[in-house]
Formats: structure tokens, sequence, C-alpha cells
């Protein structure tokens, strides 16, 4: 997942009760319960308070928190005044309670506390690295028992012991280029994985979130990573995003390929194939969704493969912006490859509503996948709309 600058906080009114636990996907007759997975990270405005108020909390099977760094090849918190020290208003608490000094587990670890106290059935994860905080695992590959003992010191920490539920790892990119380059080789990542599976126990559980580009899966043995893992994050978006500026339009996360389309094997579909081709068991694989759009402006063409001047201004970063914003400024005007876009003035952005994120389900259900993830939870709607349609959508028959 790439670490963006700050998405968009849901702006909750703090008298909101809790909803009630809807009921989540139930196991079927082939398998065990899909996992809805949601990022929540911990940079931004957002609050682990949204996660309840909004009912995302009663929907999904796992939250997983990002993210904790990889230094001198072992694992260490991410922000220490978010994650532990930053006292909570009453008026963000989980439970309406505001941080006393000195008085208990503050920021948001003491959030997600009192939210898996609501919610006993929700498993929290910590996970580490990211696109900007992957270099650290190079190092970890080299002695990975010693870094998964680091990872286990810091999951018991008497301070939240009993938190987490288990860890993700988020390395951008084993053997491969993400920010930086990586040659440890194809095993690397499963000699990392392995390990933590070995410290933290058969009940604890261990993840990656793995590229969706078949370049950069091809580089790594992601049949091995997944005997040890819980299941593997496949990154199905950002295909397509505006950096060049000029175009031509695309969607960032087609679920599958459309005439024209600039490379046919940037889809989720082929990303899916070739995670199953490389010896990956259905059930080990989670489809990506992202929960924002990417944009571009001085378009004239309403239909894909138009041309732009430059990206599209976001909020916080050009040629980005939230789902909740897109679907009030620039709402749908079509559908391609399985996901929509929109075309409003001179800006072509293309994201996932709630009624193409079931098609998405619809295909991880029909394909026996083990569930769907979100990056991340502070682009969906107060109601959360898009994680009721991941929910929804994956209990629904084949």
């Amino acid at each position: 997942m790439r670490v963006v600058p700050v998405l968009a906080a849901m702006a909750l009114l703090a008298g909101c009760s809790a909803p009630a636990d809807p009921p989540r996907p139930a196991p079927s007759a082939a398998g065990p319960m899909p996992r809805v997975v949601a990022y929540f990270t911990n940079w931004g405005n957002d609050q682990v308070r949204d996660v309840e108020t909004s009912g995302a909390a009663g929907r999904l099977t796992d939250l997983v928190y990002a993210f904790g760094k990889v230094t001198d090849g072992t694992c260490a918190t991410g922000d220490t005044w978010a994650d532990q020290g930053r006292p909570i208003a009453a008026r963000n608490s989980v439970d309406g309670v505001a941080d006393v000094a000195g008085q208990g587990l503050r920021g948001n670890f003491g959030q997600l506390r009192k939210l898996k106290a609501r919610h006993p059935g929700l498993r929290v994860l910590w996970s580490f690295g990211g696109w900007t905080g992957s270099r650290g695992f190079t190092e970890a590959a080299q002695d990975p028992g010693a870094f998964a003992r680091s990872c286990a010191r810091l999951l018991r920490d008497p301070r939240w012991a009993g938190l987490f539920d288990g860890i993700d790892v988020d390395w951008e990119y084993p053997n491969a280029c993400g920010l930086t380059c990586d040659e440890s080789g194809p095993q690397a990542l499963a000699g990392i994985v392995a390990a933590l599976r070995h410290e933290l126990g058969p009940d604890a559980v261990v993840t990656a979130a793995v590229p969706a580009d078949l370049g950069k899966l091809r580089a790594t043995d992601y049949a091995a990573v997944a005997r040890h893992a819980d299941w593997l994050s496949a990154m199905t978006y950002d295909f397509f995003g505006t950096g060049g500026g000029t175009g031509p339009t695309a969607p960032h996360s087609a679920l599958r390929a459309y005439p024209g389309i600039p490379r046919p094997a940037a889809t989720t579909d082929a990303a899916v194939r070739g995670l199953l081709g490389l010896g990956v068991p259905p059930e080990k694989v989670l489809l990506g969704v992202g929960f924002y759009g990417r944009g571009w402006s001085g378009v004239t063409s309403a239909a894909p493969g138009g041309q732009a001047t430059g990206p599209a201004r976001g909020r916080y970063e050009e040629g980005l912006e939230d789902y909740d914003v897109l679907r009030r400024t620039c709402p749908p005007t079509g559908t391609v490859g399985g996901t929509a876009y929109a075309f409003c003035g001179d800006r072509w952005w293309s994201y996932d509503t709630p009624e193409t994120i079931r098609t998405k389900m619809a295909y991880a259900v029909s394909t026996h996948l083990g569930g769907a993830f979100a990056w991340e939870l502070s682009g969906d709607t107060p109601d959360a709309q898009l994680v009721t349609a991941m929910a929804t959508g994956l209990a629904a028959p084949s």
C-alpha cells in the first residue's frame, strides 16, 4: 500500500450512537468465512471512532493498522505519538470517554482496544512497511529469525499486549523495485513470513500485501509465501496513474480488460490469475479495492483513452481524491472494465462505487477467493457504503 499524504477524515457528530453489528459474511459449504478486511492509517485526522460510528467495525472481519516501521532489520513503532501518546478527547473516543494522563493506553492503540471490546469478533493486525517504509526489509531478510523475534516482542509489549492478533508484511517489493530496489532473491519474503509464523505461533494471523504487476509477481515465490500466511492481499489498484499528466485516461483499478486499455494485463483479473498460476491457492488470495479515485484535468473526451493537460486537483495530492468527495463533486458518468469513471467539466476520474465493488465481490466469490480488502477506510462515506458493499457482496451466493 502506498503511504500517501493525509486522506480526508469522516466528520461525525460526537453524539452518534454505535449501530448494532450486522451479520458478517457466513461460511460457505466450500470453505471458511470470507475475509472482509480494511486498512486504517496512523496519519491524518481520521479517528478509530469513525470505524465504529460508520458501522464499518460491524462489517469487517479484520482491521489492519498501518504502519509500523522496519528499522535496522527489526520491527518498530511507526508514529509513537499517534499510536500510543496522543490523548483522545471524549468527542473522538470510541466510548465517549476522554483519555486521562497517566491512566491507561492512549492514542490509536487505546481506541483500538476499546473498539475490540465492542466487537469481540474483529481481529486487529499491525502492518509493517508500505511504499515509503519497505527499505528495511532487505536487511530483515538477512536474518528472518531475528526480525520475527523483534516483531513478537513489539506485539507483546505489556502496554498493549493482546491488542494485535497478528502481523501484516507490506514489502514493496521483494526481489523487485518499488521506491527502492531489492535483490534479496525469490525466497526472501517466504523466509520472513515463515519466521513470523514460527515465532508467533499457529493461532496468530500472518499476512502479506503483494503486487498486482505480473513481472513483480514472478520475482518472488508467492506459493511458498502462501504456505505460511493466512492470506495474500493482492494490491489490485493503481494500475494506471496520472504521473505523466497527459494521459491517455484509464481507470486505475479495472476488473477486466476492455477495448483500448493501454496495457491489457493491467487488471484485477490478470493479477488474480497470475497469483493462481504461480500456485497460490485461491482461498489465500484477497482482492484489493481502492477507496479513492485517480484523475486528470484538461480532458475533452468523456470516454477512456482521452488526452489530458495534467493531473486533476486533489485536496492532498494531485491526481488523487477520496471516494466520499468524488461521489459528490464528480459523480460517475459511465463504467468500463468493471469499474466506474466520471467526466465533469474538463476532469476525468476513475474510482470504484458500491455498485462496481459488488461486481468485484461477485468475481471474488465465483473465483473462490478468500475475500477482499480495502485501502483505506478514510476514503469511505460516513455510513461505510463501500465496506458495506464489500461485506454484502461477499455474503451473496455465487
